[in-house]
Formats: structure tokens, sequence, C-alpha cells
């Protein structure tokens, strides 16, 4: 006897409980131990304390016809893919160009000789931070992953990071900025942002892998989009936002109009708070560039899931290391560019 057949009994479900049972006939599920030992008549005495929670499948057991927590899942799935073809259909020519952008930084990146490429970033590091000491740092970890064979591998990581950290700033900060003018529009985006920001960031992948082609740039180039364009966007509608109301007044006075105050006030002062999102979004998308080896993203993770897939402990430590690298290059040249944008302010 189940737990909950007296819920059925009550309200006079028994008959349709003894009934078909649905579509997969009821008792399609595999028995339990617990089920067996049921039925051979060794079941162990039950206490309050062994009490099931009335689950969909504490329910079931008690009437067959009642869905199981799989069977939600099973409708899930193939809601998802009623609708998969549909969503390609318009999907794939609205992210071609990602790929498409994807594909020739790559190739752009790898394509340019190393005695170019690292004096290039070298010679970009020193005109953001002005520090000849974090120019120095540039030149040195690109030549160590050089001389080690793993420049290749650094320079996709790079390309990648490159291509979408720009498209989410690109799109992230007029949407900051359009929150930031919008009470209902930021009410309406913070549970999307919470979601964003909170759900693991395997989860971005699955769907993704119905959708599109293991083989197209595309598929971990919008993973990592939706995983680190939220910093950008919650920065950029908080910097706006706390912009002193007496500056808005002084600007109001002398006749501003919204675009004039938001270009020439707004943004100017919230600049602080936009560069540290554009850090933070930068940093996401090195840390989604690892996880998107999974899904064929090359660079660097490739070489990290290589290690744990082989149990190469050197390959993995040592590609790392140069993950490390790369994100200390990346937070001391983008911090280096907001203290010369706050100094900029102070004077």
């Amino acid at each position: 006897m189940a737990t909950y057949d007296w819920i059925f009994d009550t309200l006079g479900l028994r008959g349709w409980c003894d009934g078909s049972g649905g579509e997969d006939g009821g008792g399609s599920a595999p028995m339990s131990m617990a089920d067996l030992m049921n039925q051979a008549g060794n079941a162990p005495e039950r206490t309050i304390w062994d009490t099931p929670f009335p689950s969909m499948d504490a329910l079931n057991d008690a009437c067959a016809s009642f869905p199981q927590s799989r069977e939600l899942t099973r409708g899930l799935e193939r809601g998802f893919l009623d609708i998969k073809d549909a969503l390609s259909y318009v999907l794939d020519p609205l992210t071609q160009p990602l790929s498409w952008a994807l594909s020739n930084a790559l190739s752009l990146f790898q394509s340019v000789p190393w005695w170019i490429m690292i004096p290039l970033l070298a010679l970009i590091v020193l005109v953001i931070s002005r520090s000849w000491k974090l120019m120095a740092f540039v030149a040195g970890s690109f030549a160590l992953l050089a001389f080690i064979d793993y420049y290749d591998y650094a320079m996709q990581t790079l390309a990648i990071i490159f291509v979408c950290a720009f498209i989410c700033v690109l799109l992230g900060v007029p949407i900051g900025i359009a929150m930031s003018r919008s009470d209902k529009l930021q009410a309406g985006m913070i549970p999307v942002l919470d979601m964003l920001q909170t759900l693991p960031p395997f989860v971005y992948l699955i769907p993704l892998i119905f959708l599109f082609s293991v083989t197209e740039p595309k598929l971990y180039g919008i993973a990592i989009i939706l995983y680190a364009i939220v910093p950008v966007i919650r920065l950029t509608n908080l910097g706006i936002r706390l912009v002193d109301k007496e500056v808005i007044e002084a600007a109001d006075a002398f006749g501003m109009t919204k675009r004039q105050k938001l270009y020439g006030v707004q943004i100017p002062l919230a600049l602080p708070n936009i560069m540290a999102g554009v850090n933070q979004t930068i940093m996401m998308s090195l840390a989604m560039v690892v996880i998107a080896s999974l899904v064929s993203a090359p660079g660097l993770g490739v070489l990290v899931l290589r290690g744990i897939r082989n149990l190469e402990l050197g390959v993995g430590l040592i590609s790392g290391l140069g993950i490390v690298l790369l994100a200390v290059i990346l937070d001391r040249s983008t911090k280096a560019a907001l203290a010369r944008v706050n100094a900029a302010q102070k004077h």
C-alpha cells in the first residue's frame, strides 16, 4: 500500500487511478528496489520519519495515472524539439554574423606573425596604461607562451575574447542606458539578468547544442555573450543612476536636452562604473571560453580539456598557467584604463 493512497480514495479518483494510466500505461517506469521489496512482502516497517514528500513520483506510487517527474522533463524536451526547427530558422540568419566575426578574428590573430603581434599588443597596452612595466610584462608573457609552443592557443583564446567582449559592450551599454532611463524596463530586466548570472555555465550550452551545429563558432559565441554580458549592463545602469542629481539639475538649468545630458554629463560621470563592468565582462568571457572548449571552442581551454581527459598533468598545468597570464594581462590593462579615467575626472 502506497503512502498517499488515501488522497485519491478521499477524492474519489480510485477509478481513474486504476484505469489505463495515460499515454505510457502508468507502469512504464522501471520498478524501484522498494517496490520489489513490497511485492516480495519484505517491505520495511515505515514510520513517520520515513514519510516521503508528496512529490510526483510518490503520488504516482499511489496512483499509476498520476504523471511522474520524468514525464515533466520529457515533455519539456519534446516541446523544445517541436519548436527547434522554427527557432533555428529565425536564429540562424540573425547569429550568422557572429560566426563570421569569430572565424575572421581567429584567422587574423593566427595569421599575423608573432614578431608583429607581440609588439603590437605591447604597444596597445602601453597606450592604454602608460605603464612600461605592464608593457614589458605583456611582451614577456606572450614570449613565454610562444617559447613553450602555446602561442597559437593563446591567440585563439584572445581572438574569441576580443569578439565576444566587444559584442557584450556594444549591446550591454545601450541596454544599461535604457534601463537607467526607465524604471519599468529595469524591473523587467532584473529577473532576466539574475537568471543569466546564476545559471551554471554548462546550462547555457544545452539548448544551443540542439539549435546549432557543434562546428559553428556561434554555438560557443552565444554562450559566452549570454554569460558575460550581465556585468556591463548592471554597472552601466548603476553608474548612470548614481550621477549626482544636483549635476542633472544644473544641466537642466542650462537647457540641455536629454541627449545632451546623456552624452555630455551622465556617460562621462558614469564612465568609471562602465569601465568596471567592461573589466568584469572580459574576465567572465575568459572563464566561459575555457568551459566552451567542450563544444569545439578553440584555444587554451582545449588543452585544459585534454589534460583532464588524458590525465596529462603537465599539459593541464601549463595551459592553466597560460590562462592565468591572459587573465592578469586583461585585468591589469582594463584596470589601468579605469585608473586613467578616474584620474582624468579628478582633474
